[in-house]
């Protein structure tokens, strides 16, 4: 039991990056409009995230400090500095979205407007931020994400045209009813929620709260490579469905119901109530993800004592930090901005941040002053290179794309 608790960090990680509010509906949307044709940035991007999530645990693993208070001392203040304004950016936006992302689970399964419950939803979270320890918040919410596995039931249950869908998988281009410039928005925005920054922080600053060591490797690596893939899985499994159900049909889908709806046709009432669950333990765990990530980046920047190893008093300005992060993050919800659409201009903009995120953990994790011999290997850093290309053409191609679809519409 122990060796299976200690994978839910991975869980939480890639459920909160992977199923969060925006990615539920825009696999969904996906789905709808491209079928399985964009399967493969969803691949390409659990391969990149699992690269740079592995550096970067191994990173506090070994060194006993996260990623983002090493990326400072090796690149100086200047640098960490716009890495520290593009991610905080990112994830204020990100933890704004989930909040509301909370909140709309909830309408749907009260039918309240979830105006309402964005001010009790912010109080709920900043408790269990500020009461609840780490590991059992990362165990509670990350196994509880686990219930959107119904999706997957959900997807055969539907008894897909298999070979329908292998020949788009097979064939990445858009379909007729589509051009090259949506197809390549979502293509960008998909593979910038698989690796969006505030993961690799989560992740690497919760190694340090588990307090892992050089001999805790194995279990980092388990995280890495269980909970991430699994949460592909379960993106893969949101467009199939979408997929099969709309696609046909030429539906669009940008509500959080019009994503559940493919499992309350074919699983009924205990389907809808179980997705509604996965809905909330998802987005709510990514606020918890994006509020803790806010504080970890800016206090680590600054060197403040931070975490939830120590009292709250101990690390004052830490918890600061969260609290008035989900304060700006309501603020900006109660303008009446759509949490949906903050997500959707949240993954282009963190599509602009990667490389300032993903360079200097590559150079941190061969650095042997840190490190030592568990530096990266060859092969690491031939893969880890071809992916800040990768990172670095989405980059470019972010804005452009975004102004010209219209955020993809």
């Amino acid at each position: 039991m122990k060796r299976f608790l200690a994978v839910t960090l991975g869980i939480l990680t890639a459920i909160g990056g992977f199923v969060d509010i925006g990615d539920l509906v825009a696999n969904s949307e996906t789905g709808a409009r491209f079928g399985m044709r964009l399967a493969w940035v969803v691949v390409v991007g659990v391969v990149g995230i699992c690269l740079y999530a592995e550096m970067s645990g191994r990173v506090a693993a070994v060194s006993g400090r996260p990623v983002f208070d090493l990326v400072r001392e090796r690149l100086g203040p200047r640098a960490a500095l716009a890495n520290l304004a593009g991610s905080y950016l990112v994830t204020l936006l990100t933890l704004s979205a989930e909040i509301g992302g909370v909140a709309l689970a909830i309408q749907l399964a009260t039918s309240v407007h979830y105006l309402l419950w964005v001010p009790i939803v912010a109080f709920v979270l900043w408790v269990v931020l500020w009461k609840v320890k780490f590991e059992p918040m990362e165990r509670v919410f990350g196994l509880a994400g686990l219930s959107l596995v119904v999706f997957v039931v959900a997807f055969i249950a539907l008894d897909p045209p298999w070979g329908q869908l292998g020949d788009q998988v097979t064939s990445p281009v858009p379909p007729a009813t589509e051009d090259w410039g949506t197809y390549g928005f979502f293509a960008v925005a998909l593979f910038a929620a698989a690796m969006t920054p505030y993961e690799v922080f989560f992740f690497s600053s919760g190694g340090v709260e588990e307090k892992w060591t050089r001999r805790d490797l194995a279990i980092e690596r388990v995280n890495v490579f269980i909970g991430f893939p699994l949460g592909g899985i379960l993106s893969l499994a949101i467009m199939g469905c979408a997929a099969v159900v709309y696609e046909p049909l030429g539906a669009q889908v940008d509500t959080l119901g019009q994503t559940a709806l493919p499992v309350a046709m074919t699983l009924g009432k205990l389907g809808l109530v179980v997705v509604i669950l996965g809905f909330f333990a998802a987005t709510f765990g990514a606020a918890l993800e994006t509020g803790l990530s806010a504080g970890y980046t800016v206090a680590q920047y600054f060197g403040w004592q931070w975490g939830k190893l120590v009292r709250p008093r101990q690390a004052a300005r830490f918890h600061t930090v969260v609290l008035i992060s989900v304060l700006l993050g309501v603020a900006l919800l109660l303008t009446t901005a759509d949490p949906i659409a903050i997500t959707e201009y949240s993954l282009v903009f963190s599509a602009v941040a990667l490389p300032l995120t993903y360079l200097p953990i590559l150079l941190v994790a061969n650095d042997r002053d840190y490190l030592g011999d568990h530096v990266n290997s060859r092969l690491t850093n031939v893969l880890g290179v071809t992916y800040l290309v990768i990172i670095l053409v989405a980059a470019i191609a972010a804005i452009p794309l975004m102004i010209l679809t219209g955020t993809g519409s």
